[in-house]
């Protein structure tokens, strides 16, 4: 039998490519000619001749090499080969690795993540990274209950994140039901969790809706002292009430004044990825009003590429704190309005107080997709025509409710 001193000083004899040393009970040490020391428990199955490894020294002492071989000689006895277990439990391993939460929800990411905005798959799986995957991740698919996977959305709702909790609930909703469909497990607990989480609060983007207060704001935009392209991004923003993002990535290659339209390509707008890829431009009527704007900045930005460049960054359009910040020097925190404001606040004023404008025709102008999941597929009415004669009215309206603004009396403190 050898002895750790014995296994401390085995060498492999010069000219040899290896040389064992016997143990006991059919194990041996294995010494190659490169020095290194393998265990191996030789025995016989089926009337052949196998070997088990059970692992290389000094990693695996004398003692646990012995302790490994007692185990392959007890699953021996029970008519079982010790390497065909050991194939097995391994399989059962790669199995249970590839069932783990993590396992699967990155599968998932990998093969929706082309469908989806950029934007969008990178928060889904920044998300599960930060807030699942540290709980969840190692944990197999078919083992998770709607109590644990609680436990760890009641974490993200203690650092008071009540709409991120709602969202990672969704998204580990879509890994069950990903799980579902290939195997990995039977059934979506994060569908029993409605209702167990708190409320989150829906915070709607600060705008004026008030014609008054929309006048002022219009008044306040003529009279901003700052930069002119900053005030004419607000003055457009207003006109066209379009994201943005499109309207500071607005590039005068889009623009087309002789038929009074702005083109945006498929590619800027907020859509899934087949959508940026194979979808139509988006077409925005451009009124008198807002073509008159165009052409007072030309002179300032129309020999590069964008409409509103970056005064810091060459080659880039105006950053999205541009207006943001615009707005506070007007005296508007962003409790009462913001860039996408003029978004709600154009909603708000066509649908309130110009008669005879069609839903779908605003829905259009705004760039929202069409309800229901066939809407964009069967629906591919544009309205531009509508839309061109609604731009037209609004900026009229915009009109107005700046001469109101201006024909009001002054305040007396």
């Amino acid at each position: 039998m050898l002895t750790d001193t014995a296994c401390k000083n085995a060498s492999c004899p010069e000219g040899k490519a290896r040389h064992r040393l016997a143990d006991s009970a059919g194990m041996y040490l294995e010494v190659a000619s490169n020095g290194s020391r393998r265990w191996f428990f030789k025995y016989r199955y089926g009337g052949k001749e196998k070997r088990l490894a059970l692992g290389s020294y000094p990693e695996v002492t004398l003692r646990a090499a012995r302790d490994a071989r007692d185990e392959a000689r007890k699953t021996l006895a029970t008519g079982t080969d010790p390497v065909q277990r050991r194939r097995v439990e391994k399989a059962v391993k790669a199995t249970a690795v590839a069932n783990t939460f993590e396992t699967v929800a990155r599968e998932l990411h990998g093969t929706k993540a082309d469908s989806w905005s950029v934007n969008h798959a990178k928060q889904w799986l920044r998300c599960l990274e930060k807030d699942l995957f540290p709980w969840l991740g190692s944990l197999p698919l078919a083992d998770l209950t709607a109590p644990v996977l609680l436990d760890a959305l009641r974490r993200v709702e203690k650092r008071g994140a009540l709409r991120m909790a709602h969202d990672l609930r969704e998204y580990a909703g879509q890994v069950f039901r990903y799980g579902i469909a290939t195997g990995r497990c039977d059934r979506n607990p994060a569908a029993d969790l409605h209702g167990a989480l708190k409320p989150a609060p829906v915070k709607h983007m600060a705008a004026l809706l008030e014609p008054k207060q929309v006048g002022n704001l219009l008044l306040a935009i003529d009279a901003y002292v700052g930069q002119p392209t900053t005030r004419a991004a607000m003055a457009l923003s207003a006109l066209l009430f379009q994201r943005p993002g499109n309207i500071r990535g607005m590039e005068w290659s889009e623009i087309d004044v002789d038929a009074a339209m702005w083109t945006i390509p498929a590619a800027k707008m907020k859509r899934r990825q087949y959508g940026k890829a194979n979808g139509r431009p988006h077409l925005v009527p451009l009124a008198p009003q807002a073509i008159a704007i165009l052409n007072e900045i030309r002179p300032l930005t129309g020999g590069g590429r964008y409409v509103f460049p970056s005064l810091h960054s060459r080659g880039a359009c105006m950053s999205e704190n541009t207006v943001r910040a615009a707005l506070r020097r007007l005296g508007l925190s962003n409790d009462e309005m913001t860039a996408h404001g003029f978004r709600a606040m154009a909603r708000t004023l066509i649908a309130e107080r110009l008669p005879g404008i069609n839903q779908n025709v605003i829905e259009a102008q705004l760039a929202h997709g069409k309800a229901g999941p066939l809407g964009d597929s069967y629906d591919r009415a544009e309205f531009v025509e509508q839309r061109r004669a609604m731009m037209a009215q609004w900026a009229h309206y915009l009109d107005q409710l700046r001469a109101e603004a201006i024909s009001l009396p002054a305040r007396t403190a």
